[in-house]
């Protein structure tokens, strides 16, 4: 897992939810090229491997936020995200911004529900 980019944690369990801060298309530290579609799957690994150390997985994911710098790659993002979540749909909401961190193309944050017991 990448370090973060900013004075926040990555992952935090506040009882049966789990949150993770918004997670780019970065490998030890640096941004995948490619475009949006190899963005896409590194972020949602980048997303799994943080729910994972937590004792979650995609599955448990209830919502994300998604934010794309071009909705022109919507179709490409949908397609990658999709792929990671297989049959499981989270709520989600995904909205256009001018720009993200390290000039990151897409970005996901997530809430997931994983009762402690």
């Amino acid at each position: 897992m990448s370090k973060p980019l900013g004075p926040y944690v990555p992952v935090l369990r506040a009882g049966d939810f789990i949150y993770v801060s918004g997670q780019g298309g970065l490998v030890d530290g640096v941004k995948v090229d490619g475009g949006v579609a190899p963005e896409t799957v590194q972020t949602m690994k980048n997303l799994s491997a943080l729910l994972e150390s937590v004792g979650a997985s995609l599955d448990d994911v209830v919502k994300t936020t998604c934010f794309l710098t071009d909705m022109e790659n919507y179709a490409k993002f949908n397609t990658e995200y999709s792929a990671a979540f297989g049959d499981h749909r989270p709520t989600r909401s995904c909205v256009a911004v001018a720009s993200l961190p390290a000039n990151f193309l897409v970005e996901v944050e997530a809430v997931a529900y994983k009762p402690l017991d």
